[in-house]
């Protein structure tokens, strides 16, 4: 029985590792096209492991002016992070208290409007924009259109989160004295933190790597992000392909880090929310 187990076990680890190392290839793709050099590249049959690594790391930042793409990046992000939390957090905890059999309704009604592609919201999103004058302020225009997007992400899962805080601390808090609003600042919101910064930073790296919205909304070059950005090596007769890949390199590199540093902590804000 004991074997049995065993067997499984490693038959199980074996699939997840698969499953990984499928997954992350392209990433290893990346990092390895980024290190050759042109004739490496284009050379058949491709090699796995570049015989002359050459890292244009430097070259690609300053020719292609990377730290204005990835300032305007992290403008765009802290920009949504900031108002969906703000306006997201109250919803969230709103839906967790109300008891309604409309509630199902509500949530649905929430989840689609995150299902609904940028593609399809875009044009009524640059007519709009256009008729009251915020084409003038093309990363605003960006941040609100992108907040918008990922407001009912946040609100579904900041509801789990305050569904998990017990309602008799906020009864004893509102029979202590305290306001509504008051228990929901020192009772609700400091037992709900982890699954809030949980949230909101997957809202600030999802907005980090907004395409759609700044591609149609943001005009000039020095407003754009870093993944608009990466449309410059691209063209009819691109040839490049170290360069793109150095770009991907270095974008990508903090995220990743940022996710392998972070991963217990994100992991368990999804899983099992505020309380332990």
């Amino acid at each position: 029985m004991l074997r049995d187990e065993r067997l499984t076990q490693f038959a199980l680890l074996f699939v997840a590792l698969a499953m990984v190392a499928t997954y992350m290839f392209p990433v290893y793709w990346m990092y390895v096209t980024a290190l050759k050099t042109g004739t490496e590249i284009t050379a058949w049959p491709p090699s796995f492991w570049p015989a002359n690594p050459d890292f244009a790391a430097v070259e690609v930042w300053q020719r292609m002016r990377m730290g204005t793409y990835l300032k305007n990046s992290a403008i765009i992000a802290v920009g949504v992070t900031a108002i969906v939390v703000v306006l997201g957090t109250g919803c969230g905890y709103a839906l967790a208290r109300v008891r309604s059999r409309w509630m199902d309704v509500a949530l649905f009604s929430i989840l689609m409007m995150q299902v609904l592609p940028s593609s399809l919201m875009i044009t009524p999103i640059f007519v709009s924009f256009s008729q009251i004058g915020l084409l003038d302020y093309p990363r605003t225009s960006v941040i609100l259109a992108q907040a918008a997007k990922v407001l009912p992400f946040y609100v579904v899962l900041t509801r789990a989160t305050f569904a998990q805080v017990p309602r008799e601390l906020e009864e004893s808090a509102l029979v202590e004295g305290n306001s509504r609003i008051g228990a929901f600042f020192s009772i609700n919101v400091p037992l709900a933190r982890n699954g809030i910064l949980v949230a909101a930073l997957l809202i600030f790296l999802q907005s980090l790597g907004e395409y759609v919205y700044s591609r149609s909304l943001i005009q000039s070059r020095a407003l754009q992000p870093a993944t608009v950005g990466l449309q410059s090596f691209m063209g009819p007769n691109t040839s490049d392909w170290q360069g793109v890949m150095t770009y991907a390199a270095i974008y990508v590199t903090p995220i990743i880090l940022f996710f392998v540093f972070l991963q217990r902590q994100i992991v368990s804000g999804l899983t099992s929310g505020a309380l332990k």
